[in-house]
């Protein structure tokens, strides 16, 4: 586990797992609002470095301070506003976890111990190290998803690709 902080003494707890067996159980109780405590839940085979889920953090927590959250909960703004889509249910599908992940990247805001303890207690997986996100992202989903041309890569990282989106989205 490892926190952020992001702005205004808020904190952005994560904790990434591998081998994950009951995404099934945790989609639906996320889908009933029963998952406690709430937590993001994203499909880390799309997140190739850690920095664009704190930029899009970022924007989750001042969408929040300006009372315009388009999703229903924090953590929900959270896997929307990653997704770099304006399509909400596009976006929660694609970018948060399906009945079948295996690699997934749990996201708390202002996460105490005890809660990221809970969190960890909820999934039936492996905890790793966030160094390795790089190394199992799908490079080619990635691409296809944010529209990320390969002479960009040329030009920048895919991080900073994703950011750069994240960022411009709502000005598109």
């Amino acid at each position: 586990m490892k926190a952020f902080d992001i702005s205004n003494g808020d904190t952005l707890s994560v904790v990434l797992f591998t081998d994950v067996t009951n995404s099934k159980e945790l989609l639906d109780s996320m889908q009933a609002g029963t998952l406690e405590p709430e937590v993001a839940l994203l499909n880390a085979l799309l997140i190739p470095d850690i920095f664009p889920v704190l930029a899009a953090a970022h924007k989750t927590l001042l969408s929040n301070s300006r009372g315009s959250l388009t999703t229903r909960t924090l953590h929900s703004e959270l896997v929307y506003n990653y997704s770099g889509s304006k399509h909400i249910t596009e976006s929660l599908k694609r970018c948060g976890i399906s009945d079948s992940s295996t690699y997934v990247l749990a996201a708390r805001f202002n996460g105490s111990p005890d809660e990221m303890k809970a969190i960890s207690a909820l999934i039936s997986g492996k905890e790793i190290e966030l160094e390795e996100l790089e190394g199992k992202a799908n490079l080619a989903q990635i691409q296809k998803h944010y529209k990320i041309p390969g002479p960009e890569l040329g030009i920048s990282s895919l991080a900073d690709a994703i950011t750069c989106r994240i960022a411009a989205r709502d000005a598109l």
